[in-house]
């Protein structure tokens, strides 16, 4: 169904769904480098410390004061990033909205990718001292505010490098290919940059000094050449979407009253939308736990060493990248709801498989690998969900409130594994708040059906 002044779908090729599955490529650039894997783990590091507090431990990891300092540096850290994703629940929406009758989605796409490669590379700035700690914080944020604005953009263009017909096996095209392109990327950065091999005091083939986290930051600076150069595609193959007459313009506060017409109408109108929305944000908050949560269960459970770390990373990103893959025919043979299911209940007994598993390194790449498998087919056929039953033409607004939906609630993986931790004193027990999330989700998603909205 279209709303009046949409123009029909121009057709779609190989090479626009090429292009537009580039930017997933590029994108881990960001996902796997900078917000998983290697600028959070940095910040994390005892470079941030007072040297004075890391001298006194004597290489101590344990020392009490040590300890401490990390955890206050993590503690910024994160309530660094509570701030952005507050700030991308109360913005995202209207800027999708917004940008859906402008004939204007790529531009913005383009602005806000490259908002996120400007802070990419001003973290090569950041220097392994305590006084750069907030800079580095802040900039993770920023990054992360103008990922999720782009990221709106992009999903909302899914509908136009697809059809009804092979929308689940385009989207998991794109994860399969973000997946991909961390393997490729995280290899890359760890032979050149961060790998030590003969000299302890330089990382990588390249032999880049360490000093003051000089790897790290070259290797963020390359990264963010990665990202610019995969998303410029998108930009020059994929057709814009044409400018509509639906509405008059309004402001941008008066976006908001469109917006809060637009819940209502959902409400009145679509309300299995709605329902997905919650569902989703749910258990999206417990598949990001999964992710970041397991390089800590991997270190202090299980004995990871921080390359062992990335070394899991590359093998997780091939396992998730196939199964995503696999997933979309899935996908588009029985429905995304069933692939979302059947992830979800898999997901719930490998995760509660892990408490019984001891420390065994080789138990946690089993069961990690087999968490892996089934993080990607969910988050792709919940883009493909989303994609089918949003109205033709406001699917940058509709996307903007998945991703609203989805910071809303992004306190509670973080906070049930924080309080399972605390309350037991043994880390493992944190996944319990992560497959509890995972559970609620699966819940709150059985009664949701796969039918169009229509928005008035």
């Amino acid at each position: 169904m279209s709303a009046p002044g949409t123009a029909p779908a121009p057709a779609v090729g190989r090479r626009p769904v090429l292009a537009w599955a580039l930017w997933d490529w590029g994108s881990a650039a960001f996902n796997a480098v900078v917000t998983t894997f290697v600028f959070s783990t940095y910040l994390a590091s005892s470079l941030f410390v007072d040297p004075a507090v890391v001298a006194a431990a004597g290489g101590d990891d344990k020392d009490p004061a040590l300890v401490r300092a990390l955890a206050d540096n993590a503690s910024l850290v994160g309530v660094a990033l509570m701030i952005a994703g507050v700030v991308v629940a109360l913005v995202a929406p209207v800027l999708g909205q917004r940008s859906d009758g402008t004939g204007r989605r790529k531009l913005w796409l383009g602005i806000n990718t490259g908002v996120v490669v400007l802070a990419m590379a001003a973290m090569f700035f950041v220097e392994g001292t305590p006084a750069y700690l907030i800079l580095g914080a802040t900039l993770l944020a920023v990054g992360n505010v103008f990922f999720e604005f782009a990221s709106v953009n992009y999903y909302a263009m899914l509908t136009q490098v697809s059809t009804r017909e092979n929308i689940g096996r385009v989207s998991g095209f794109g994860w399969g290919m973000g997946y991909v392109g961390g393997i490729v990327l995280l290899l890359l950065l760890l032979v050149l940059f961060i790998q030590s091999f003969s000299n302890p005091d330089a990382g990588g083939l390249l032999a880049v000094s360490k000093e003051g986290g000089l790897n790290i930051r070259i290797a963020i600076l390359a990264s963010a050449l990665w990202y610019a150069v995969f998303a410029i595609p998108v930009l020059v193959r994929v057709p814009e979407i044409p400018a509509q007459r639906r509405q008059v313009r309004v402001g941008f506060f008066r976006s908001y009253v469109v917006l809060w017409g637009t819940l209502r109408s959902l409400w009145r109108d679509s309300r299995q939308v709605l329902l997905f929305l919650v569902a989703s944000a749910v258990f999206r908050d417990g598949l990001t736990g999964v992710f970041t949560f397991g390089a800590i269960i991997a270190a202090q459970v299980f004995g990871f060493s921080s390359t062992e770390v990335l070394y899991f990373a590359v093998a997780a990103n091939v396992v998730a990248g196939i199964s995503t893959f696999v997933a979309g025919r899935f996908d588009d043979r029985f429905g995304p709801k069933r692939v979302i299911l059947a992830s979800l209940i898999c997901l719930i007994v490998l995760g509660t498989t892990m408490l019984f598993i001891g420390t065994s390194q080789a138990g946690f790449w089993i069961v990690g690998l087999g968490l892996c498998a089934f993080v990607g087919p969910v988050q792709s056929a919940s883009r493909s969900f989303l994609a089918r039953v949003a109205p033709e033409g406001r699917e940058g607004e509709i996307f903007g409130l998945y991703a609203t939906t989805g910071r809303a609630v992004s306190f509670l993986a973080p906070g049930l594994f924080a309080l399972f931790v605390g309350i037991t004193g043994d880390t493992r027990l944190g996944i319990l708040g992560i497959v509890l999330i995972l559970g609620a989700g699966l819940l709150l998603m059985l009664p949701v059906k796969t039918k169009a909205a229509a928005i008035a």
